[in-house]
């Protein structure tokens, strides 16, 4: 449901540690419909926001002041749609870069008559790095990271995108007492997003030491559900900012 968090020719983090750099997602072949299409002609313009290496204005950009929560990857948009409809107080910055997905979550958001989402179509990495103050300015009250690549050979697992040094950024740019919310249905890699936010000196488990109770606001997608059913688990992360 998520960017995944590389390709062959990556993207960079601004890290000199990275010895290899990452973006936040793959590029996926896919057709765009003819609903996908003309929800970009119709409300594309209002919804989209154009990639520039500037901060954002939250309060220009959504046209209120209200807690703004950055998902990392939407995947068709289903849960990002649910959950800006639950959460009608909070505004939703959504990173995407497949094009048939934007297009989905901009028709969900004319059917559904969603005001409080906008859509950045460009690598997430690069978002945080240059439109998201941190420290003291931190803009974000939440971040939702759902069903990242889990990247299951052991040999590719540093192209996964959440590592340290991008959740450094991420928490830098957490207001205090802001949230990060992460999902996989992949254990090893559950794993490693618990150990990597647990090492992070400016977040803290929620949970305790393990992993969180699903919250009531992340529906269960179809494929969640299926894969329930065939005895998959998932593992929910939740992190605050201190």
């Amino acid at each position: 449901m998520t960017q995944t968090p590389n390709s062959p020719e990556p993207s960079p983090l601004s890290d000199a540690s990275y010895h290899r750099t990452i973006r936040s997602f793959v590029l996926r072949t896919g057709r765009t419909t003819a609903g996908q299409a003309r929800a970009f002609a119709d409300v594309g313009p209002q919804f989209l926001l154009p990639y520039a290496p500037a901060l954002v204005d939250f309060a220009a950009v959504f046209n209120r002041e209200a807690p703004t929560v950055l998902e990392i990857g939407f995947g068709m948009g289903e849960a990002t749609a649910h959950i800006a409809s639950v959460m009608p107080g909070k505004n939703f910055l959504c990173c995407e870069v497949h094009t048939p997905g934007v297009g989905a979550l901009l028709k969900r958001i004319d059917e559904q008559g969603l005001r409080n989402i906008r859509i950045l179509q460009h690598d997430a990495v690069e978002v945080i790095d240059h439109m998201l103050p941190a420290g003291d300015l931190a803009s974000l009250d939440g971040a939702h990271i759902f069903f990242p690549d889990p990247w299951h050979k052991k040999k590719h697992n540093k192209r996964r995108l959440i590592q340290a040094p991008l959740m450094a950024k991420l928490a830098a740019r957490l207001k205090p007492g802001g949230y990060l919310h992460c999902a996989t249905d992949w254990q090893p890699y559950a794993e490693q997003i618990l150990a990597v936010l647990s090492a992070e000196p400016l977040l803290h488990n929620t949970a305790g030491s393990g992993y969180a109770p699903k919250p009531d606001y992340r529906p269960l997608t179809k494929f969640e559900n299926r894969g329930i059913k065939l005895g998959h688990g998932v593992w929910d992360v939740v992190f605050e900012r201190v």
